[in-house]
This record gives C-alpha cells, structure tokens and sequence, in this order.
C-alpha cells in the first residue's frame, strides 16, 4: 500500500468518535450540488470517528476539528481548497507568473503519492504541536494502522514519523512544490487550533520555513473558513 492509500483509508476510518458531531453538521445546511458542498455532504467519504487519525486529530481536536474537510472529501476535497486559494492568489498578485496550479486532484497517481506523504507529514505533525500525543495514545494509533496496511516499510515511515521532534524546517522539506506547500499548509491550518499560543506559533513559523508569501497563507486561511462553515462547522 502507498501512502495515498494509507491517508484515503485513514480518512474513512470507522464511525463514532465524531458520529453525532458530523450528523448534527449535516442537517445544519445542505451542501451545494457538485464540487465541494457534495463532498463534504458525507457522501464523498465517511466521517472521521475510531480510526488513527481520528486519534491524531479527534482526541485533540474534538473541540473543532476542522478536519472535516479532510475527512468527508479526503484529498480531492483538500484539493479543490488548495487550489482555489492558490489561484486565487494568482489573480491578486500582478508580479506572479500564473499558471495552472498541480495540486493533488489534478496531478498524476505517482505525483499525487508525493503530495500525500507531504500532506499526511503536516497533519502528523500539526497534531503534536500542542504536545498532546502520550504514549498511551501511540500504542493505539500503531495499532489501528497495523489494521490497514501489513506493508512493513510504511509502518516503520509512519513510526518515525510520529517520534520525530517537531520541528518545521524539517517538514518543510517535504515541500517539493509550492503547491504542496501550500496543501501541507492548508492541512496544517484545518488541524491547527489557533487559540492555542503553541499551536499557533507552529503554524506561523511553519509557514515561514514553507516560504509561503503571506498574501498566500492569508488567502489559504480564507479559502479553510469558508470550507469548514460549507461543512457546518
């Protein structure tokens, strides 16, 4: 199993941690048809709930979990976000040179496999800025993982992913394109609780180790409120 893989079937991991949460959210509106409203409607992937990344992100996160956007549309829906942000970015910013941007809903299976382990890197990575994950809660994500994937090289990338100190130039590297830098930020953004001084100090010099120009971070962050209100958070 590759990452994407791993990441599609991490994201469609269960039900119940988040069941009432994401059916409360989907009667609150109805999504529009087609694009992004249909995939986060939960018909596009189930919601987050017992799964890993329901630990990585729902034990920390329950509070608000912007994650739904990961979570009922996956990679395309972040996808969609990601590439509406940057093009927008495009539009605004004279000096840049435009072109379509490659993010992970419109790029090839193997380029897509790079994006998704830059994108599963940064939400690893968003989740433990606050320090949360206790071995307690390893213990468990390791189990759960071992549950979808037998494949002894990704086990091993994925433990040492989650014991690697935090540290954002690091993640950066990641980054091959800006925008899969801009998708790790947008990860990073939909996790990340700002209230948090820790968290949002990560976030902020994560994007400077992105070299994402603020006018991007700023329109990245727009483009997430407007996806988690559609998701009726």
């Amino acid at each position: 199993m590759n990452t994407k893989g791993l990441l599609d079937q991490l994201l469609q991991s269960g039900s119940g941690l988040l069941g009432n949460t994401a059916g409360k959210a989907s009667n609150m509106s109805k999504p529009a048809a087609g694009g992004l409203g249909a995939m986060l409607s939960g018909k596009g992937g189930a919601a987050l709930a017992g799964g890993a990344l329901g630990l990585l992100l729902g034990s920390k996160k329950g509070r608000k979990l912007g994650g739904k956007v990961l979570t009922y549309g996956g990679m395309a829906a972040l996808g969609l976000v990601a590439y509406k942000a940057y093009s927008n970015w495009q539009q605004n910013n004279q000096q840049q040179q435009h072109h379509t941007p490659a993010t992970i809903d419109r790029v090839p299976e193997a380029e897509a496999e790079v994006h998704s382990k830059a994108i599963l890197i940064a939400v690893i990575a968003a989740a433990k800025s606050d320090g949360h994950i206790d071995e307690r809660e390893r213990q468990i994500i390791d189990a759960e993982i071992a549950k979808f994937t037998r494949d002894a090289s990704l086990l091993r990338w994925m433990d040492a992913e989650l014991q690697k100190p935090l540290d954002p130039a690091a993640i950066a590297t990641a980054a091959t394109t800006q925008e899969i830098a801009a998708e790790m930020y947008l990860a990073s953004v939909l996790v990340i609780d700002e209230e948090s001084f820790m968290e949002r100090s990560y976030l902020n010099e994560l994007g400077q180790q992105l070299k994402l120009p603020a006018e991007l971070q700023q329109e990245i962050k727009k483009q997430a409120l407007a996806a988690e209100q559609l998701a009726g958070i």
